[in-house]
């Protein structure tokens, strides 16, 4: 990658920063605000609200994992975030404001080594044009500010972005390293576990595929298998970690029902989750109070885009995408709600590589429109949350 790919790229990303904030300016000047999710606090907000407002919402909860480890009800949070701000915060001096600031630092940081990921994987299979495209179209989709906010998103794109990249290039130790990783840090780790043992089978059977079939065949999946198990280490060591505080490996899935009644520690099945939104959750809603609206909507046309783009990927990229892009999208979907689903769709790459490639042979004008209507659905997603409304 050439330095003034990477200017450009580091331009694109101050450009959004600067635009968020700007959103985060008005939304104060619009909307009311919530005092009961406020990162570092009401006085705290009050004070500085462009910076503490990104800490809303779960973005406390990561905070206080950090800085006073993990309380009940708290374990759906996976670790490896809130271990590199306490050690940064622990270096940047381990006073309040200094976990605040390293939560943010990381989160920008990630984001930047991510968009680098993205760039260069958008211009592996498809050319520069369409790579760019990718980058706009991630950070202009409407929770994109999630990853520069107190969150673990970027950390876990950037740690999934670069896991395929090694995978891809057949280097398989860093690539099983940050994969096993990224299993620390969410549970869709596993649906990024999956898409790289998918890669590495492919890969090797197609290396192989001049060997007899049972020797070669054999020799390939058990290898695969145990990429895979390495993959997911990170998870089976918290799994250890929760057996021994909690009695349970599984509390993490456990603590879902703490998100409301929406969520549902029984599995719900994807068709069941749509009907529920078009038949129950959308004709309910108070149209008279624009939060709710715009947050329903959002979750709604955010997964009808996530299965159209993913249906495409299925026919027209990697079987390691599609693996990941299909287990990434349902395994939030089987607690029974779009709740957050804006906000996991962040990490779904592929999504955003596919959808780069086509927006860049459209017309201006329809770019322009789209580019258009993500903004304007990013100003209100910024300005509610910050105000302290749920978003995603």
């Amino acid at each position: 990658m050439s330095k003034k790919e990477l200017q450009k790229i580091f331009l694109i990303f101050i450009i959004w920063k600067l635009l968020v904030i700007v959103f985060s300016n008005f939304g104060q000047l619009l909307f009311p605000l919530q005092t009961d999710f406020l990162g570092g606090g009401l006085l705290q907000y009050l004070l500085h609200p462009n910076f503490w407002g990104f800490i809303n919402f779960d973005g406390e909860h990561y905070f206080s994992i950090a800085r006073d480890g993990y309380m009940p009800l708290t374990y759906f949070y996976f670790p490896l975030y809130p271990i590199l701000i306490k050690i940064l915060a622990i270096v940047f001096g381990g006073s309040f404001t200094a976990y605040a600031i390293s939560g943010l630092l990381l989160s920008n940081l990630f984001l930047i080594i991510a968009l680098v990921g993205i760039y260069k994987l958008g211009k592996l299979f498809y050319n520069e044009k369409s790579a760019f495209f990718s980058i706009l179209l991630l950070l202009a989709f409407p929770t994109a500010f999630f990853l520069g906010s107190f969150y673990n998103d970027s950390l876990f794109l950037a740690l999934a972005v670069w896991s395929f990249y090694f995978a891809i290039k057949k280097n398989w130790l860093p690539a099983i390293i940050l994969t096993a990783l990224a299993s620390a840090t969410r549970v869709v780790g596993i649906a990024l576990a999956a898409g790289v043992f998918v890669e590495y089978l492919f890969g090797e059977l197609r290396l192989n595929q001049l060997l007899p079939l049972r020797v070669g065949t054999c020799k390939v999946v058990a290898k695969g298998l145990i990429v895979g198990a390495l993959s997911v280490s990170g998870l089976l060591i918290y799994m250890v970690y929760l057996q021994n505080q909690t009695g349970s490996a599984l509390e993490f899935f456990n603590n879902v029902t703490i998100f409301g009644e929406q969520r549902s520690t029984a599995f719900i099945m994807l068709p069941q989750v749509f009907y529920r939104y078009f038949f129950k959750i959308l004709p309910s809603i108070n149209y008279n109070y624009f939060p709710a609206v715009f947050t329903a909507y959002l979750e709604i046309t955010s997964a009808i885009f996530a299965v159209i783009v993913i249906t495409i990927i299925i026919f027209r990229s990697r079987a390691s995408f599609t693996v990941y892009s299909i287990l990434a999208f349902i395994i939030p979907a089987l607690s029974g709600s779009f709740s957050s689903m804006p906000r996991y769709l962040l990490v779904i790459f592929p999504i955003f590589l596919m959808a780069g490639k086509y927006l860049s042979i459209k017309s201006r004008s329809f770019a322009y429109t789209l580019f258009a209507l993500l903004l304007l659905s990013t100003f209100f997603a910024v300005s509610l949350f910050v105000r302290g409304y749920f978003v995603a």
